[in-house]
C-alpha cells in the first residue's frame, strides 16, 4: 500500500484460541486503499468467505514464499475477473480457488485489490502474511517489513504455579500465586515487601506485551527467556506458526486468565499437552526445583521483533516442608480428568465426551444443573467453566423431552449461553431421544426450538434502478443462524456479497446483470434448521 506502515496487530500476538499469523496494517479507518504485490509472483489461491480472512488473495513467489492479503473489499483487474468467473461458475459467493503457476501473474507493485473490512475483521485494515513452502506463517518483520519501534516491551506481573502434587506456592490457598511488578526503561522487579516463596518444583508465567512507537495498541513479544541462578532454563521464540498447532496458544498462555481478563501471562514452562515447536532445548524446560532455605535468582528476558528488550529479576525463596504444611489449602471442586485419557462427564440428561488430549493438563471439572429459561426445552447444563480452554472437539449429547412433538424435533438445536444470557447456536443432530453436536469449550448448554424463518429487508432496491450501481438487502436470523442464501434475476443466479457483521447482501451490477430491461429478483434465505424466507421484486434497469 502507498501509505506508511502502521500496525494494529503484529505477528504471533495472542488472540482467542490462536496466535495472530501476520501483520494487521492500518488503512486510516477507511476501505479502498490500493493493495500491491510485494514482489513478482502469481496468484496461487483466491479464497472468498463471509468469515475468517473474508476476501483473500495468495501470491506465490519464485523464492518459495507465499504472501497473503486478507479482509479485502474488492479484487481488481484480472484477479477480480477470475474471482467473479469462479463464483458464477460454482453459483456460490464463497469459493476456495487454487490456480496453476502463471495463470494470473503479477509484477512487484502491481495493484490487484483494494483494502477492506471483509470476513472476521473488526475494522478496516489489511491482514498481511508471509508463509513458507509448508504454509507455516513467518514473521514479516524478520523478512523485511520495517516498522518504527524503539519501545521496550512491558512486563506487568508474574505468577508461580506448583508443578507437582507435593509442590506448593504460598502462603496462598490457590493453585497459583501472582505478583505485580514495577519498573521502567527495560528493568523490572517486584514491589518492596513482596517475597515469593515456594516448596518443591514450580513454574512461572509473566504478563508481558509490546508496543510500537506510533501506536497505543498492545502487541505480542517475539522471544522470552528464563534464567534460574544464571542457568538458562527456558526459551520460547515466536518466529513461526504451524496452523495445525496454533490453538496450543491456550497452553503457552494461562488460558483461563486470558479468556477471562485478556491478560497475556506467558508460561515459562510447558504444559503436558503442548505441541508447539517454538521452545528451546534447555534441560530444565522451565521447571524450577527449589531448595529448602535457599534464595534462587530468577531473571526473565523479553525481546520484541525489533530487538528491544526488558528484564524482570527477583529472588524466589525455597520453603521447607514444615513451612509449606502450615500454608492454607483449598479442596478441589469436582472430578479429576486426566489430560491423556478419554473422559466422560455424564449427568442426568447430558453427556460430554472429551477425547484424550482435549485438555492441556489434568483438571478438576464440575457440573451444575439450573432451571430452564422460558425459551429452552431442557435445563441449563453448566459444564465446568467456559474460561477453561479445550484443544479438541468434544461430543455433547443432550436428552430431549419425551413429550416433544415429532414435527419439532427437526427444529431443535443445542445452544450455548453466554455470560449475558444470550444464546449462541451450536447446531445438533437429532437421533431417537437425543440431540448431539460437537463443541470446543466448556460452558452452559441447553436446547431450544427454532421455527422462525430469517428476515429479508429491502434497503435501497427501487422500481427504477436506471443509473444505479447496485442494491442492498438485509438478512438476519434470531437463533440458529443463516445457513444458505441464493439470488436470481429472471431465473439466472446472481452474485451477492454477504457480510454477517452488517447482515448485508449486496449486488453490484456486473456483466451478467447490467443490461437494461425489466428484471425479476428472487432471493431465498434459509437458516440452520431449514426455515426459509423468500423475497421477490420486479424492477427496471
Amino acid at each position: 500500500m502507498d501509505i506508511p506502515v502502521a500496525l494494529s496487530g503484529n505477528f504471533m500476538e495472542p488472540r482467542n484460541n490462536h496466535f495472530h499469523s501476520g501483520l494487521d496494517m492500518r488503512t486510516g479507518g477507511v476501505e479502498g486503499v490500493p493493495v500491491r504485490a510485494v514482489a513478482d509472483g502469481w496468484v496461487s489461491r483466491i479464497k472468498i468467505s463471509p468469515w475468517g480472512y473474508g476476501k483473500a488473495v495468495y501470491i506465490e513467489h519464485n523464492d518459495g514464499l507465499t504472501t497473503v492479503y486478507g479482509h479485502l473489499s474488492v479484487l481488481t483487474g484480472t484477479v477480480g475477473a477470475a474471482c467473479a468467473d469462479a463464483q458464477y461458475r460454482t453459483k456460490d459467493f464463497s469459493i476456495d480457488q487454487y490456480l496453476e503457476k502463471n495463470v494470473l501473474p503479477l509484477k512487484q507493485g502491481e495493484v490487484f485489490a483494494l483494502s477492506g473490512n471483509s470476513g472476521g475483521s473488526g475494522g478496516p485494515h489489511l491482514h498481511f502474511e508471509i508463509r513458507n513452502g509448508a504454509q507455516h506463517a513467518l514473521d514479516p518483520q524478520a523478512l523485511g517489513i520495517k516498522v518504527k519501534d524503539t519501545t521496550q516491551p512491558e512486563i506487568i506481573g508474574v505468577r508461580l504455579y506448583p508443578l507437582a502434587d507435593s509442590s506448593r506456592v504460598g502462603p496462598y490457598p490457590a493453585r497459583s500465586l501472582g505478583f505485580p511488578v514495577q519498573g521502567n526503561s527495560g528493568k523490572y522487579g517486584l514491589k518492596p515487601g513482596d517475597a515469593p516463596i515456594a516448596y518443591g518444583t514450580v513454574g512461572l508465567a509473566i504478563h508481558t506485551l509490546d508496543r510500537y512507537d506510533d501506536s497505543g495498541a498492545k502487541f505480542g513479544v517475539r522471544k522470552i527467556e528464563l534464567y534460574v541462578d544464571s542457568v538458562k532454563a527456558f526459551s520460547a521464540n515466536f518466529d513461526h506458526i504451524d496452523f495445525n498447532t496454533t490453538r496450543y496458544c491456550n497452553a503457552q498462555l494461562d488460558g483461563e486468565l486470558y479468556k477471562a481478563n485478556k491478560m497475556e501471562y506467558h508460561r515459562c514452562y510447558k504444559l503436558p499437552n503442548n505441541k508447539l515447536d517454538i521452545y528451546g532445548k534447555e534441560q530444565l524446560q522451565g521447571r524450577i526445583t527449589t531448595q529448602p532455605g535457599k534464595e534462587h535468582h530468577i531473571r526473565s528476558v523479553v525481546i520484541d521483533a525489533n530487538g528491544n528488550r526488558s528484564e524482570l529479576t527477583f529472588m524466589l525463596k525455597g520453603a521447607t516442608a514444615s513451612e509449606s504444611i502450615t500454608w492454607p489449602t483449598t479442596t478441589p471442586i469436582g472430578s479429576l480428568l486426566r489430560y491423556d485419557s478419554e473422559n466422560v462427564m455424564a449427568e442426568a440428561g447430558v453427556r460430554l465426551t472429551l477425547p484424550a488430549l482435549a485438555l492441556y493438563e489434568d483438571a478438576y471439572v464440575h457440573y451444575e444443573r439450573k432451571d430452564a429459561p422460558s425459551n429452552a426445552i431442557t435445563p441449563l447444563h453448566v459444564l465446568h467453566d467456559a474460561h477453561t480452554p479445550i484443544q479438541s472437539y468434544c461430543t455433547l449429547e443432550l436428552d430431549l423431552p419425551a413429550e416433544l412433538p415429532q414435527e419439532l424435533r427437526a427444529k431443535a438445536l443445542i445452544v450455548s449461553i453466554g455470560s449475558g444470557g444470550k444464546p449462541s447456536a451450536e447446531g445438533g443432530t437429532v437421533a431417537g431421544g437425543t440431540i448431539t453436536t460437537k463443541v470446543r469449550s466448556f460452558g452452559t448448554y441447553t436446547v431450544m426450538i427454532d421455527t422462525v424463518p430469517p428476515t429479508i429487508r429491502n434497503v435501497d432496491l427501487r422500481a427504477n434502478m436506471s443509473g444505479r450501481s447496485g442494491f442492498t438487502l438485509k438478512i438476519a436470523d434470531d437463533l440458529s443462524g443463516i445457513d444458505t442464501f441464493k439470488a436470481s434475476i429472471n431465473g439466472n443466479w446472481i452474485l451477492m456479497d454477504y457480510d454477517p457483521k452488517t447482515n448485508r447482501l449486496v449486488h453490484n451490477f456486473d456483466t451478467h446483470t447490467k443490461a437494461s430491461g425489466k428484471k425479476n429478483l428472487v432471493v431465498e434465505v434459509s437458516d440452520d434448521r431449514g426455515n426459509t424466507s423468500k423475497f421477490e421484486m420486479e424492477f427496471d434497469r
